[in-house]
């Protein structure tokens, strides 16, 4: 007569898209601290010999605070994608994607309008260059998002409710990109 033992425990989730979205998160908050630490030294330098940074150049400031709004109410529908998905509520999770797509597209074009008003050559010294570099990479986090928030709707509403973990990824990217520009925000926008 032979016993059997029980089964072993279930192994553990395995969380790559949790932990890879949390080291590009990572590695994009290096990639913009790097270029704020350079805006300021550059500003820095600027301020020093006397000169007026950035120079004739008028920032308009409604748009830049509605992008920064816009971002924290963002965060709340990311979090709502969460909470939906989470109780298999796959109409209201897809509405929820749907608000984050759209705002985010509002953050574009919010910023596009900055560039127009402030009709800036990117070759008329340091300041046009970094300022270009800097609202462009916000851009490009921006536009990663909405193809983050494509992936998560279709693998969401396409009858993958059950995988939480990347609804969760998707939440703290956009906290990640909400937390860069505020940063982005309170140097390049506010201070100069």
């Amino acid at each position: 007569m032979t016993l059997a033992l029980p089964a072993g425990p279930a192994p553990a989730p395995r969380r790559q898209i949790f932990v890879g979205t949390a080291l590009a998160c990572v590695a994009g908050t290096m990639l913009i601290g790097g270029q704020l630490a350079i805006w300021a030294l550059i500003r820095d330098r600027a301020v020093q010999a006397g000169e007026r940074f950035p120079g004739k150049v008028e920032i308009p400031e409604v748009p830049s605070n509605v992008m920064l709004i816009t971002l924290y109410v963002l965060c709340v529908f990311a979090q709502w994608t969460v909470y939906s998905a989470k109780r298999g509520d796959r109409m209201h999770a897809g509405l929820s994607l749907a608000i984050v797509a759209l705002m985010a597209i509002a953050f574009i074009n919010a910023q596009a309008y900055v560039y127009s008003r402030m009709e800036m050559p990117i070759a008329d010294g340091g300041y046009p260059g970094m300022f270009y570099a800097i609202t462009g990479t916000m851009i490009a986090l921006v536009v990663i998002g909405l193809g983050f928030t494509a992936i998560t709707a279709f693998r969401t509403l396409g009858g993958r409710g059950g995988e939480l973990e990347l609804v969760s990824s998707y939440a703290m990217y956009w906290y990640f990109v909400a937390a860069a520009f505020s940063g982005v925000w309170f140097l390049v926008y506010v201070t100069k």
